[in-house]
């Protein structure tokens, strides 16, 4: 299978209280956190592509810029939708949307680079290494 633009990933959750913005610090209402809403965007964007990189392989989120654009209360359902829209050598970039059961309450888009696990890892300890 190749990576190319079409892929699309999807992913249901219900919100939980360890979700909203009064649990996550980003507010004090009990709703779906908008910290916690691009995490799952992102979530699903990354699952979407997992199973066309090469062994050891991964991908890390770079960019994203989106809209949070409705409450969406605890114990309601919430669907991610992602589309990967382009591929330029080992960047990736997604549309990404979120649905609760009254419509769009978050949209975007979404940018993953694909790396090499082991040494994204190592580059990451050299810092440890070198504040030393």
């Amino acid at each position: 299978m190749e990576l190319k633009a079409g892929i699309i990933g999807k992913q249901t959750v219900v919100v939980t209280e360890e979700m909203t913005a009064k649990r996550l610090g980003s507010g004090e209402l009990p709703v779906l956190a908008t910290p916690q809403m691009i995490a799952l965007m992102e979530n699903t964007a990354y699952k979407s592509v997992t199973s066309f990189l090469e062994e050891g392989q991964g991908t890390v989120g770079t960019r994203i810029s989106v809209s949070h654009l409705a409450a969406t209360p605890v114990g309601m359902e919430v669907s991610f939708e992602t589309l990967v829209t382009e591929v330029d050598r080992k960047r990736l970039v997604f549309t990404v949307k979120a649905y609760d059961v009254c419509g769009l309450i978050g949209e975007g888009e979404h940018e993953r680079f694909i790396i090499d696990n082991e040494r994204f890892l190592a580059k990451a300890e050299q810092k440890n290494r070198e504040k030393a």
